[in-house]
């Protein structure tokens, strides 16, 4: 499979992996989560953290979870609609670009609106511009523009941009060096160059990298899955680093996904993982962040979502 064919399958196949494991949820469940991101929904159609107002990144996470669910349709899709139209004008951090990218997306598979029916034509190519001004001699991307050090989850964030509006990696060989220099003796890999310690989230982002860049070698992802294993808590979960005692959602969904994609779901105990996840479930919608969390939000259920639906839609035989 060539370099660009995996870019451009990358998020829909994501997205089809876990719709497909939520349709093996229980009915109860799904209608459970279902209802409490329809009610988590604003008045002017986007979502918000667990204060303020609508959110580019909170309403990207619900519409996922929606979407997952299968209901992304309807009133809550043509709400949604108009308030990712009002947001186009606005400037944004490449994680809330990515957001809205993504969210239109979604709506237009989902519920065929799309947001941008009445654009410039010529707006990808702005958009590629404004992207590629991040872009270093390193061959990763800032997190803005006035910052030297490249940032390995920006860098996924940007590809990702890149994919939905249809543009090609520029030297993906100086990208694939770039993410390769990131992992540590640990196995894990970092996000900004400084730092010695590797974490999951970042771990995961590299990996998906060199997977849409076709650039993972047998001893990058040896290494990779001794530091993954060591992530695992006893109580079931990842965490996010070596430095932080409790397993948390975020660290768990990433870890699961990349593990799952490194066909190497046998490393971990995912009956331990499983019951991590449902620990985290709220009897009346929505999921924790971790053990210590009293509060649920849209982001943590997606993550939550995510997880179970990743376990399920995975084979049998590979847990153990």
């Amino acid at each position: 499979m060539s370099r660009q064919s995996n870019m451009a399958q990358y998020l829909e196949d994501l997205m089809q992996r876990l719709a497909v494991g939520a349709t093996l949820l229980p009915e109860a469940v799904r209608t459970r989560h279902a209802n409490y991101l329809l009610q988590a929904q604003n008045a002017d159609g986007g979502f918000s953290g667990r204060e303020g107002d609508s959110d580019l990144y909170y309403t990207g996470f619900a519409l996922r979870a929606l979407a997952m669910l299968g209901e992304l349709k309807g009133p809550v899709a043509e709400k949604a609609g108009k308030y990712l139209q009002a947001s186009m004008a606005g400037q944004a951090q490449i994680i809330d670009f990515l957001s809205l990218l993504y969210s239109a997306a979604l709506l237009q598979a989902s519920a065929g609106i799309d947001i941008f029916a009445n654009a410039d034509a010529a707006w990808p190519d702005a958009v590629y511009r404004t992207l590629e001004n991040l872009r270093r001699d390193d061959g990763g991307y800032v997190k803005t523009a006035d910052s030297s050090s490249s940032s390995t989850y920006n860098t996924f964030l940007v590809v990702l941009c890149l994919q939905l509006i249809g543009r090609e990696i520029s030297d993906p060989e100086k990208m694939t060096a770039f993410v390769k220099s990131r992992q540590r003796d640990d196995g894990g890999f970092v996000e900004i160059s400084p730092m010695r310690r590797g974490g999951t989230n970042p771990t995961a982002a590299a990996v998906a990298l060199l997977l849409l860049l076709n650039g993972m070698d047998h001893d990058t992802r040896e290494k990779t899955l001794d530091f993954l294993v060591e992530m695992q808590t006893d109580e079931g979960g990842l965490k996010a680093n070596t430095r932080i005692p409790l397993a948390d959602l975020l660290s768990t969904f990433t870890g699961l996904l990349t593990l799952a994609d490194l066909h190497a779901l046998d490393e971990i105990d995912l009956s331990a993982l499983h019951r991590f996840a449902l620990d985290l479930e709220s009897p009346t919608g929505g999921f924790h962040m971790a053990s210590v969390d009293p509060a649920v939000d849209v982001e943590y259920t997606f993550y939550g979502l995510g997880t179970l639906s990743l376990l399920l839609g995975s084979s049998p035989t590979q847990g153990k």
